[in-house]
């Protein structure tokens, strides 16, 4: 029984963390009243997943403004006006560059794939230094495993760094961010070495930019960085996830040859091809975390569909190396829904927010293993004919309204219509 979350959501289910940003911002409390209401969140989703069985337990996905800019304070690529001198970068420093500060503008923020969330784009120069500044990787994976939480640290992959960053103002036109592959790999062997002289055991890079229709220079840049990284890795599990739609079948030959590699995390949901292109071939002995509960909407799962899916792919990967995932980080939906006292019974049945993803991917995981819950399947299906039926969902003169429209229109996604 294997199951695996790609992340989770970071504000907190009363948005604790909002709050204590607030606080912070308006210099009403201090960076350790901050850093308090972190550590208690991050304790508390390690300890709701393990609780609820998952196997492969993300750390590092937690931040206070987005892991692209944390990964920029890892590989110490602060742009010059924010006059940062070295050493471990501070939180005056991390939220300079995210928010900006009385003398200097912050850095651009622009929209994660298709998403409504953002992340600080990383500006990168020819001239541009790196060293490892930032350690909250490690001292996450540690302070899990001080909990009893033996966690997978994931890291933003280092290709998908640099071709999600942009030319620092001022250089050529023809500067390319991947040119400085090389210069960045060393921090990641750093960060690397760290957690496996910690006890890693897994380590996750997210490279989504796999499911963009890449160039083959760009490809070639995934071959490279991981062939580098190889001597680094020996030893440790490593995994990289993609996520927000197909893999591209290019992009799909160049991942599954990557020989550092012993495991490909897929998006199931939207990467309709992908599942495809893993059932006319995949690399033996090597590991599927099939992202097949939806990380991107609200919905309850069809369980029922899922575990067929989970099933038609056992006899491709191998029972023991398939692992049931979500298709990407819970953090695009809503925390819990044991907060939303105000809905009633019928609407909260066709819901799942992240909490309830969790249970879902292990319920997959267990029927998998032989160990079906079948009340909990049987409650499933029922909510989701509920859904299907209710004239919350179907109505019959909007759908003749929009019909005159001259649509053709499908089953609403809308709980309203």
């Amino acid at each position: 029984m294997a199951s695996h979350i790609v992340g989770y959501p970071r504000m907190g289910p009363k948005r604790e963390l909002k709050f204590a940003l607030e606080s912070f911002w308006d210099g009403k409390s201090s960076a350790e009243d901050l850093e308090k209401v972190a550590t208690d969140l991050r304790a508390s989703i390690w300890k709701q997943m393990a609780d609820a069985g998952i196997k492969y337990i993300p750390s590092n996905t937690f931040s206070y403004y987005d892991q692209v800019l944390d990964t920029t304070a890892m590989l110490g690529a602060v742009p010059d006006r924010y006059s940062w001198t070295g050493g471990e970068i501070n939180l005056s420093t991390y939220f300079s560059m995210a928010r900006g500060n009385a003398t200097v503008p912050a850095m651009e923020m622009t929209k994660w794939f298709d998403t409504n969330y953002h992340f600080i784009v990383p500006e990168l120069a020819p001239s541009t230094k790196f060293s490892y500044s930032s350690h909250k990787a490690i001292n996450e994976y540690k302070e899990a495993k001080a909990l009893g939480v033996d966690t997978v640290p994931v890291l933003v992959g280092p290709v998908s760094y640099l071709l999600l960053s942009k030319a620092a103002k001022g250089v050529e036109k023809s500067f390319s961010p991947l040119s400085l592959l090389s210069s960045i790999l060393p921090v990641y062997k750093e960060v690397i070495a760290e957690l496996k002289a910690a006890g890693a055991s897994w380590i996750q890079f997210d490279e989504p930019t796999l499911v963009k229709d890449l160039e083959s220079h760009q490809l070639s840049a995934f071959s490279a960085a991981y062939a580098e990284l190889e001597s680094a890795l020996s030893g440790l599990n490593v995994l990289v996830e993609t996520y927000f739609a197909d893999v591209p079948a290019d992009s799909y030959k160049t991942l599954t040859s990557l020989s550092s590699v012993t495991a490909y995390g897929f998006d199931l949901e939207r990467g309709t091809k992908t599942l495809e292109l893993v059932k006319s071939g995949f690399p033996a002995g090597k590991y599927l975390f099939a992202g097949v509960v939806d990380g991107r909407n609200i919905w309850a799962d069809d369980l029922a569909a899922s575990l067929a899916t989970l099933q038609s792919l056992e006899a491709v990967v191998g029972k023991d190396k398939l692992v049931v995932s979500t298709s990407c980080s819970l953090m695009h939906t809503a925390v819990d829904l044991v907060n939303e006292t105000k809905l009633d019974d019928e609407i909260k049945s066709w819901l799942a927010f992240a909490a309830q993803k969790v249970v879902e991917v292990n319920a997959l995981a267990k029927a998998l293993a032989g160990q079906k819950d079948e009340a909990y399947f049987a409650a499933n299906a029922a909510a989701l004919a509920s859904r299907r039926s209710s004239p919350r969902v179907t109505n019959e003169e909007v759908q003749k309204a929009v019909s005159n429209l001259g649509f053709k229109t499908a089953h609403s996604n809308s709980m309203l219509t």
